[in-house]
């Protein structure tokens, strides 16, 4: 069997595993050995050396052969299953850290259809911005400079989406493996850099439930929440920028960052990985896409938006809230890769769990209920004075139905079609442009203190109905799955 694998898998090395533990520990320890090859050969680089050879430093490989499928025996499921039998394989990057999602998935796949698993070393080198990030940082001007003449770097023209937008439609003609995931290792590593550059926290401090937000003031509360769940036990630790991390009983380990990072992360920990994730991304459509095209290689559960919004019907008062059911995307970021013609649909088990979670806290049902929270078409716009722009954008409000404009709704749940993630929208009116309740700092003042810790609660309980609802295997969607899906989720 390895005889014909050999010439059709993409790796070298190639060797078969009766028990998904066996295959994994293999993988870290091909990933390890490459590490420590870059690692050794940049040392005598540092000091001077210019016979350089980082060949046998690769990806691991990871595959299945499936010999038996029956996709309408599996048909209520989301993931874990394919449509054809064959060759499965991808390349993988930090498999310790991926481990139990990468057991979890192996497992679903081979109590589905059976099969035999494989590993092997890769052909696509392991770059050396992404086996050490620091390397360069104490070599003179020059021995830098030629570092691309010695040592793999990103091969960014190779590292993109085309599985997860649509670009791959059918299975590959010439026998290769089909893909196991929707992320290259390249891509995955990319990834999980900007994610430490950009929000200051370590990839393994990510949770599965992630709450976006656009206000300071949330993470303020959310903060004082973090600690006291510590505290009280109900939570391993808190992570904060530059991986501060309060347990219990214990002083937080070192002060705040001095200097906030351009999105800041908060991570509340708890077991395999069931905690809660809060982000601030800031204001503006591009913050929400660059976030959510990195955070998708971690595979989420789920990512929310709670953020403000501006009302845009008479009815509506400051403080009510908004459970987006459709959105109009003005907010152009992601049009090349997903045309605004396709529909984002509303995935019942989010909406449900949003709007238990608002009867929940506020203690409104019914009749009173709908009094405060409407549901309806979300604008997301590029365009912060969009309020300028009034005449022209009058008629595509009347025609869309909608009840409300913000600047990251539609990017944040564009990107989690896009990326087989669960999404949803909760926000909180702020403000009435159209009806002469802007935003200024005294109303804005009152407007927080009424609202913002209620709002929070809001999103924290629908944490809770969630975190149910994928451990009971209810939370992922087979809405967000295409015709040639890998089976990860």
């Amino acid at each position: 069997m390895i005889d014909t694998l050999a010439a059709r898998v993409p790796a070298d090395a190639l060797m078969l595993h009766d028990q998904i533990d066996a295959a994994l520990d293999r993988v870290e320890a091909l990933y390890d050995a490459s590490i420590a090859r870059v690692a050794a050969e940049f040392d005598r680089y540092a000091a001077g050396a210019t016979d350089i050879d980082t060949s046998a430093a690769t990806y691991p490989y990871l595959g299945v052969v499936l010999d038996e499928t029956d996709p309408a025996r599996h048909s209520d499921t989301a993931f874990g299953k394919v449509s054809h039998t064959g060759l499965y394989g991808a390349t993988l990057t930090q498999p310790a850290l991926f481990r139990d999602y990468l057991a979890e998935q192996m497992a679903l796949i081979l109590r589905h259809h059976g099969g035999r698993l494989f590993t092997g070393a890769s052909r696509s080198p392991l770059p050396l911005s992404f086996a050490l990030e620091q390397a360069s940082a104490d070599l003179p001007p020059d021995r830098r400079r030629a570092l691309v003449r010695h040592f793999h770097m990103p091969p960014m023209a190779e590292t993109h989406d085309d599985l997860a937008d649509g670009l791959i439609t059918r299975p590959d003609e010439h026998g290769a493996p089909n893909p196991l995931s929707l992320f290259s290792a390249e891509r995955v590593d990319y990834s999980l850099h900007r994610l430490r550059h950009y929000t200051a926290t370590a990839a393994e401090h990510f949770q599965g439930f992630v709450l976006f937000t656009n206000y300071q003031r949330y993470v303020d509360e959310f903060i004082a929440f973090a600690h006291a769940q510590v505290a009280a036990g109900r939570y391993e630790r808190f992570v904060e920028p530059g991986n501060r991390v309060s347990t219990p009983g214990a002083p937080t380990q070192q002060p705040p960052l001095a200097k906030a990072p351009p999105m800041p992360a908060y991570h509340l920990v708890a077991p395999e990985g069931m905690g809660i994730t809060l982000i601030n991304i800031g204001m503006g459509p591009s913050n929400a896409k660059t976030m959510t095209d990195h955070l998708a290689v971690l595979r989420p559960h789920v990512w929310l938006m709670i953020g403000h919004c501006g009302g845009l019907r008479a009815s509506q008062q400051l403080g009510d809230y908004v459970l987006a059911h459709a959105y109009l995307r003005d907010d152009h970021v992601l049009d090349s890769a997903l045309p605004v013609e396709i529909p984002l649909p509303t995935l019942a088990e989010v909406q449900v769990a949003l709007a238990d979670a608002v009867s929940e806290v506020t203690g409104l049902s019914g009749a009173e209920r709908k009094q405060r929270l409407r549901t309806g078409t979300v604008v997301t716009t590029d365009d912060r004075n969009w309020e300028l722009r009034y005449d022209e954008l009058a008629r595509r409000f009347n025609q869309s139905r909608a009840i409300a404009i913000d600047m990251e709704s539609a990017t944040i749940a564009a990107n989690g079609y896009r990326f087989r993630v669960p999404y949803g929208t909760l926000l909180c009116v702020s403000d009435r442009p159209l009806h002469g309740e802007i935003k200024l700092p005294g109303m804005a003042n009152a407007f927080y203190e009424a609202r913002v810790s209620q709002h929070l609660d809001i999103g924290l309980r629908a944490v809770d109905l969630l975190r149910q609802a994928a451990r009971d295997g209810t939370l992922h969607s087979r809405k967000l799955r295409s015709f040639l899906e890998p089976p990860f989720r």
